[in-house]
């Protein structure tokens, strides 16, 4: 059997010219990255020469396993289906972090014949916006340290700069560091780095509409507190131009295909257990315009990107999901179930059946929205006759519609049941009314209570010290009535990434809040959730080499 790389590298790319031509975009539009890459310009992207107004499908998952969900591959393969059947259709994903790419995920462009390509691009440096974010952080903390060393007439108190370096790599040593230590003349202090995609300028670069937009939201990212307890801004520190300016080509979406010759935008990486897990309001919004549908995912489960993509990305989108697709497999219910990982391939219907509680909350997730959807069976080569057929009884003794979905393997054909099933959703006239789970006047602890209770199944919600705090001065600063994000592992529906299944009569902590003004929402975090990740033991890393001039290894 070819691996993912063998697949990409023997399919017919066209040239990104020709796949621009078939959206209506002209050469001009486009800035080349090589033959196969290319960045939409601006001018084309806030021109009014495209006027659709595609309709959206989010897919989602089920709270994701080592075993592998399979949700990018499934958007793949169902935009192309949706292509196949004779509809314009275009997908749009998130940029892949360097980080998870050499951790444990390993790449995140699909798998077999549903792949987006150049795949090695696009799993390493692909275009370079997330470095661009990067050096747009950086320039904020060597701005707030040139203002400590140059007199702080901002009164900056040091003990309580909030805003932290950035790479993007998983460096565990680099979660706490000092700086400040190189003359004494400069301000010692406590930093720390986050990944690059778990910066607040990732989720404002993915939540701004226009270049002017960005710096207003750049402006407004808080960076400390002075002596008096009053927050520092960037705006403050006279730096957002300056970002806004490292920005102005990373704000352009990025065009390349999928092995169909699909277009796909493929723009902004925020991470969905930290910050919001959807790709940038841009291109998802020119996307609709040029497409009779748009096909996206948020990252992880429905607990998490599903979540906020319905409270946070949609409000500033301006429209909800036509429909939603839940991706399931087999050998991640029998995980949920109790089953080991060694175990996954031998059939096991006991745990199939004990595992499918996972997959019920998430169902009543996307119900509590009041949104259409349609359960994606990824099918894997392990899976049994007996446990395909379990899993299909049950879904129709619940009246739930469920398509069994082959596109690793097959491609487009593969997914046209499920194509058919999403069209026959959003074609049907229905009276489905559309809303997020709170109100944005609704108090801190309302919102954050709805989300632990309705979406993780909470019994309550506790807070730190810090947290009751924090809650009083956003109330006083006017930050109370922001979305809220919620940071939470991505592993468990609970704030314990070791809890599988459906879990019952579980706290969440909230143990501090992260203001995040500038993306327009507050970050909570809960357990032991990191902004800084760490490699494995056996990292994916291992697997990658160079030969010859040509990359081996599985991504």
């Amino acid at each position: 059997m070819r691996s993912d790389l063998d697949i990409a590298q023997n399919a017919k790319m066209k040239s990104i010219i020709t796949i621009g031509q078939q959206i209506g975009l002209n050469p001009e539009d486009l800035e080349l990255y090589g033959n196969y890459k290319a960045k939409i310009k601006m001018t084309a992207v806030k021109s009014d020469r495209f006027h659709k107004q595609g309709k959206v499908i989010l897919v989602t998952a089920i709270t994701p396993t080592s075993a592998g969900e399979g949700k990018t591959t499934t958007t793949i393969g169902l935009g192309d289906a949706i292509r196949k059947l004779g509809f314009s259709s275009m997908i749009c994903l998130r940029e892949p972090s360097l980080g998870p790419v050499m951790g444990i995920k390993g790449g995140a462009a699909g798998g077999g014949f549903a792949q987006v390509v150049p795949m090695e691009d696009i799993n390493l440096h692909f275009t370079g916006d997330i470095h661009a974010v990067g050096s747009a952080n950086n320039l904020i903390s060597a701005v707030i340290d040139n203002h400590l060393f140059q007199g702080n007439s901002l009164r900056i108190d040091p003990n309580r700069v909030v805003w932290k370096r950035c790479m993007d790599m998983n460096d565990r040593a680099l979660r706490k560091i000092e700086v400040g230590l190189s003359s004494a003349k400069e301000v010692s202090r406590f930093d720390g780095f986050d990944i690059t995609v778990a910066s607040e300028i990732m989720a404002v670069l993915c939540l701004s509409k226009d270049l002017d937009d960005l710096k207003n939201r750049v402006e407004k990212v808080i960076v400390a507190y002075n002596v008096d307890n009053q927050p520092v801004t960037a705006g403050d520190l006279k730096v957002a131009g300056a970002v806004t300016m490292l920005l102005k080509d990373a704000i352009q979406p990025n065009l390349v295909q999928t092995l169909e010759n699909t277009p796909v935008l493929i723009h902004g990486g925020p991470f969905a257990n930290i910050a919001h897990g959807c790709n940038s309001v841009i291109a998802t919004s020119f996307a609709r315009r040029l497409a009779d549908y748009v096909i996206t995912e948020a990252g992880f489960g429905a607990d998490l990107g599903m979540e906020k993509f319905i409270d946070i990305k949609s409000r500033v989108l301006g429209t909800m999901p036509a429909a939603v697709v839940l991706v399931v497999s087999i050998r991640a219910l029998k995980l949920h179930g109790g089953m080991s990982k060694d175990q996954i391939k031998n059939e096991d219907l006991i745990r199939l059946q004990n595992g499918l509680g996972n997959l019920e909350k998430h169902i009543e997730n996307i119900q509590l929205f009041n949104l259409p959807f349609v359960l994606a069976l990824n099918k894997f080569g392990s899976d049994t006759e007996n446990e395909v057929k379990l899993l299909t009884d049950w879904a129709k003794a619940h009246a739930i519609p469920l398509e069994v979905s082959d596109v690793f393997m097959s491609g487009s054909i593969g997914g046209m049941k499920l194509a058919a099933s999403i069209l026959n959703l959003t074609q049907t006239e229905n009276h489905f009314e559309r809303k997020p789970l709170y109100k944005l006047e609704e108090d801190i602890k309302t919102k954050v209570e709805r989300i632990a209770t309705k979406i993780y199944g909470a019994e309550a919600v506790i807070y730190s010290d810090i947290a009751e705090q924090q809650i009083i001065q956003y109330r006083q600063l006017g930050w109370d009535k922001l979305a809220i994000c919620m940071a939470k592992t991505p592993l468990s529906l609970t704030d314990n990434p070791k809890i599988l299944g459906r879990p019952r009569d579980f706290t969440i902590t909230i143990r501090e809040f992260k203001p995040s003004i500038g993306a327009g929402f507050l970050v909570a975090m809960t357990g032991e959730v990191m902004t800084m990740p760490g490699l494995p033991k056996i990292g994916a890393y291992e697997n990658m080499n160079v030969i010859d001039d040509e990359i081996v290894g599985l991504f």
